[in-house]
């Protein structure tokens, strides 16, 4: 039963975990891309996409510490430093993604939607050039800088318990 468990513990890390990671890298230069290029729809749809997997996937993995609960009680290692490390370090970086990178994503993308609709978000007036109001909060690379550190720090925490999970110092069962 040990094995199974580790087995759904690990596809569910990968399969839940890794497009997370991945998308939400991609996020911050790709919402700088449609930053640089306004009423984009393409490069907007881009970033919503991402998004999209980020707070998909986010929620699938859910099932990574559930599995990994049970692997741990099967295996007997509840109590073992490198597990409880690991435990920590996974809960900071579930915050991470859905106190600082989930918000400030759909933030860069209702952003974007203002300067995608046609007027909307604009001070000219009809026959003028269209200049975004908000121009200055949009184009500013704060926003995505910020958000690409977030990223940075949640896939720097999935790195760490990943090795923990490998190496698992000071456990008497192997490695």
């Amino acid at each position: 039963m040990t094995k199974l468990l580790l087995s759904l513990h690990v596809i569910a890390a990968i399969v839940a975990i890794g497009p997370v990671t991945v998308a939400a890298s991609m996020f911050p230069p790709s919402a700088r891309q449609a930053l640089a290029e306004p009423g984009s729809e393409r490069a907007v749809s881009n970033v919503r996409l991402l998004h999209r997997i980020c707070r998909v996937y986010a929620g699938l993995g859910i099932a990574v510490p559930v599995f990994g609960l049970a692997t741990a009680g099967a295996m007997g290692v509840m109590g073992d430093p490198w597990l409880i490390v690991s435990i920590a370090l996974t809960v900071i970086a579930a915050i991470v993604l859905v106190v600082l990178v989930l918000p400030r994503q759909e933030e860069i993308l209702d952003g974007l939607g203002d300067t995608t609709r046609t007027g909307a978000g604009t001070d000219a007036g009809p026959g003028a050039d269209p200049v975004p109001a908000r121009t200055a909060t949009l184009t500013n690379p704060k926003a995505t800088v910020q958000l690409a550190m977030f990223t940075g720090i949640f896939n720097l925490l999935w790195a760490v318990v990943t090795i923990l999970m490998i190496v698992r110092p000071g456990s008497t069962t192997g490695a």
